[in-house]
């Protein structure tokens, strides 16, 4: 099975230095060879294969005015331009739009790293070109050269080194209890889950003080730009982005991405807690987040709880402990459904977060009597319903 990583390194000033020529250099190889793979295109030459580019490389490298690419990897030039030809390969197969050029301001900064020359020494890495690079992480990766990597990446986030990469990790798949868990996701609490006779509550972290703190911050630096923007436009008759407005969208920058860091941390919590409970299945629900996205006034709310990454993880977490991941159609009536004795309640609204049963009179949390139903969930209970 392979697993992705990312680990923080902390490289010193003459690495940093080294990793922007690599940054820069990656992203003009990109658009050097779109650009040629254009021209050729108009020409009516056949597509440049990844192996075609690479044999580009060497007499780009000798002429006067390219002499700084010498500076850099040859062997990340060269992914540079297979990631390139993957692309357009892509593209042929209708899979993806057609590659486009990077621009220097907005496009991601990245490049690739030579996999077979990338290695881990204790709490350092040994990257090519770079040397040997400081890194944090709680996990333990296998020691010494002879061990495969893939896909091996570094980029620059938000004043960060970040550094990506996937291995082959055995799967050992541990010993399974016999209940089956029902997982329902909600706008008031993330999860209400229901295994067997316990029940676990995983409240909405954007209603924390820490999120409510953030966006405070989030809406001043928003009116700050607003209004530098504005008097921009009173001194010059046009809107301006001056260097004040960037450092103020800089400030806004690292507020969001401190703000999806922690809701894509606390899902990554979530759904471990989960996992580790080693239910023989779990069940959710098939949610139409699209649709529910279009309501105006839970569009917000939707978005921020990233319905979609938090059944991606539990799928491929689920599916590396051997637990069995089913989601049920998205019309079956888990809420409207007593959990005691399976009455269906017809009317039931948004707004009712206590379900009352018409038959029996039992009353539940309505998101728990939902987990409860799902953790019961049987292909005969959609034809039962039907």
């Amino acid at each position: 099975m392979i697993k992705g990583f990312k680990i923080r390194i902390y490289p010193t000033k003459e690495q940093e230095e080294l990793i922007w020529k690599h940054i820069h250099a990656s992203r003009f190889i990109w658009n050097y060879m779109l650009d040629l793979q254009e021209k050729n295109y108009d020409d009516g030459g056949k597509f440049i294969s990844a192996f075609s580019m690479n044999k580009l490389l060497t007499p780009l490298k000798k002429r006067e005015e390219y002499v700084w690419l010498n500076d850099v990897s040859t062997t990340m030039l060269q992914r540079t331009c297979a990631d390139l030809a993957e692309a357009y390969n892509k593209y042929f197969k209708k899979i993806v739009n057609h590659p486009r050029y990077k621009s220097r301001k907005t496009a991601k900064k990245a490049f690739p790293v030579c996999c077979n020359r990338f290695s881990f020494n204790g709490n350092i890495a040994h990257i090519q070109k770079l040397g040997y690079v400081k890194f944090k992480s709680d996990f333990v990766f296998p020691q010494g050269c002879g061990h495969k990597f893939l896909d091996v990446r570094l980029s620059y986030i938000n004043g960060k080194y970040m550094l990506s990469f996937s291995m082959e990790c055995e799967n050992q798949a541990p010993q399974l209890i016999e209940e089956s868990m029902g997982i329902d996701l909600g706008i008031k609490e993330l999860a209400v889950v229901a295994c067997g006779d316990r029940q676990f509550v995983f409240h909405n972290i954007n209603k924390s003080k820490k999120m409510r703190d953030l966006e405070k911050r989030e809406k001043s630096v928003q009116r700050r730009i607003s209004r530098k923007y504005e008097a921009s436009k009173r001194r010059t008759g046009r809107y301006e982005k001056t260097e004040n407005i960037k450092k103020e969208e800089a400030k806004l920058k690292k507020i969001c991405k401190r703000k999806a860091d922690i809701r894509k941390n606390y899902i990554h919590q979530t759904t471990h807690t989960l996992v580790t409970m080693l239910p023989k299945r779990v069940v959710m629900e098939d949610l139409n987040v699209s649709g529910m996205m279009k309501n105006k006034h839970l569009s917000k709310a939707v978005q921020e709880q990233c319905f979609y990454e938090f059944i991606k993880q539990m799928r491929y977490k689920c599916e590396w402990s051997g637990i069995e991941f089913m989601q049920v159609d998205r019309f079956y009536p888990s809420s409207k459904t007593c959990s005691c004795c399976g009455a269906i309640k017809r009317d039931l609204k948004l707004s009712d977060r206590a379900y009352v049963c018409p038959e029996c009179g039992y009353t539940i949390d309505r998101d728990l009597n939902a987990a409860i139903n799902l953790s019961k969930y049987t292909a005969s209970s959609t034809r039962a319903v039907a």
